[in-house]
């Protein structure tokens, strides 16, 4: 009897763990949010469903800012292959981003020649933040949302949180190229 009931009492619990696991794979995706573009419009990541794409919190005036040459550089070597470059400026660190997003727009393009899509100024940390980065900020555990400018989070071709890559990682990496090739071959 005792035995019974253990058996029932575990296969309870693993059910339960399935259901647990099943509920999680079938959460939010990246699909789910929107953006503000830098122009105005709207920007739903749904548009990009079975790309991959690395979304970036960047400033104009941070040490990290010239990263934008780094994420060009993805950008214009990947894109083909099905990687979308987002750019999402953000205020949030040291206030180092400009005031508009018109000038932030003139900045990309005249300083790093970006043409990758930027989405309007957005916060990226704590209550305030968009909802794409609050998702990716419990997806990934709190030791990976953005700490400052210039975090990377690389999102697989089915919208799931592949990879995050604190600021100091570089977008040329071997690491994020890694884990941009790895997405792209999924």
């Amino acid at each position: 009897m005792i035995r019974c009931f253990v058996f029932s009492y575990l296969l309870a619990c693993i059910g339960g763990i399935m259901s647990i696991t099943a509920a999680v794979a079938t959460g939010p995706s990246a699909w789910d949010f929107s953006f503000t573009s830098i122009d105005g419009d709207q920007l739903p990541l749904s548009q990009y469903e079975g790309q991959a794409v690395l979304v970036v919190n960047t400033a104009s005036r941070c040490g990290f800012t010239p990263q934008y040459d780094g994420l060009q550089k993805l950008w214009q070597d990947y894109k083909e292959r099905g990687l979308i470059v987002i750019g999402v400026p953000s205020d949030d660190f040291g206030g180092q981003e400009l005031a508009s997003e018109a000038e932030v727009k003139q900045f990309c393009e005249v300083n790093f020649n970006i043409d990758f899509p930027l989405t309007a100024i957005t916060s990226v940390k704590g209550g305030t933040a968009h909802p794409f980065y609050q998702w990716a900020g419990q997806e990934a555990g709190i030791l990976a949302r953005p700490k400052w400018n210039f975090h990377k989070y690389l999102i697989d071709r089915n919208g799931q949180l592949a990879a995050s890559f604190s600021s100091v990682t570089l977008p040329t990496s071997d690491k994020i190229i890694t884990a941009i090739e790895t997405a792209l071959t999924r």
